[in-house]
């Protein structure tokens, strides 16, 4: 059976008609219709019913469809992959990233590879960094961009840079007038969180444990820009990056510092243990690591 009867065959059964279809394909008629007959002799059953000079889709053919549309789904798949491994210039890079990134630190590694790899096209996706770990892993993502450090033996981790964390607050917080403020002056405070699979919650649970409390989370939601819009409305205090974006809900909201030394979370790239496999990706990687701003180790 071969891919090109394949295709044939899902193109009849979108048309239901020999004669459009191969127009379509371009080919001539008969020959389609002993492409079919060869399929239909090969499953041992009809995939069409006939009316007259129109065909409609069996069960039997419908069930052939579904399979057929994933293996050309599959073929295809494959023959750009494999492409990737021979060209270390075009193909296609599949990138996770915490969903902050998207707003900052992904336009910039990218606008500066796309002047040394033009022809290198990309999957963006942002998302909570369990996610992102989890797609390296099981390898729908060929690189992540994530914090904090994921565990496990089975991924490479490189350190790029420290984002600093602050603390943002409602303008009217007794707070808001501070130059800066350490997380142990926060115990008393109602928090409210990314939830707990997000890097940025993991990072401030372990910023309150290390100053000496757990803090007080009274709403949890999934987006940042969720999380600074809560703040602004007075339903509590948040920890947040420093960088990325700046609105501050048009003055309902301030930033203020943090002084803990652990008031920073560590951007880093992650990938499988063995490294990336196709050239196009190894090249990408090599990039992003050589934009590292913090020492080798």
């Amino acid at each position: 059976m071969e891919i090109r009867e394949l295709q044939w065959f899902v193109a009849l059964a979108e048309s239901e008609h020999v004669t459009s279809a191969a127009e379509r394909l371009n080919i001539a008629q008969p020959t389609l219709s002993r492409a079919i007959a060869r399929l239909e002799k090969r499953v041992g059953v009809p995939l069409f019913d006939r009316h007259q000079n129109r065909l409609r889709l069996n069960k039997y053919g419908e069930v052939f469809r579904a399979h057929a549309v994933r293996a050309i789904s599959e073929i295809d798949l494959a023959e750009q992959r494999i492409a990737t491994l021979v060209d270390p210039d075009t193909g296609t890079i599949a990138l996770g990233f915490l969903h902050s990134y998207g707003t900052w630190l992904v336009p910039r590694i990218l606008t500066g590879y796309r002047t040394l790899a033009p022809a290198t096209t990309f999957e963006l996706r942002g998302s909570a960094a369990d996610v992102v770990v989890d797609g390296v892993r099981r390898g729908r993502l060929d690189l992540g961009i994530t914090s904090p450090r994921p565990a496990g033996d089975d991924l490479r981790w490189t350190p790029l840079q420290d984002e600093p964390l602050c603390l943002l607050v409602p303008a009217g917080h007794p707070l808001a007038g501070r130059s800066q403020v350490a997380a142990a002056e926060l115990a008393g405070e109602e928090f409210v969180a990314l939830q707990p699979e997000y890097g940025l919650r993991q990072v401030a649970d372990r910023l309150c444990a290390e100053a000496g409390f757990t803090p007080r989370i009274v709403l949890e939601c999934t987006e940042l820009s969720t999380l600074r819009t809560l703040v602004a409305s007075g339903l509590g205090v948040a920890v947040v990056p420093a960088t990325g974006d700046e609105a501050t809900h048009e003055g309902r909201a301030v930033r203020v510092p943090l002084t803990d030394p652990g008031a920073h979370r560590t951007i880093g790239v992650v990938v499988p243990a063995e490294g990336p496999r196709a050239a196009v990706v190894a090249r990408f990687y090599a990039y992003v690591r050589s934009t590292a701003r913090l020492p080798a180790g």
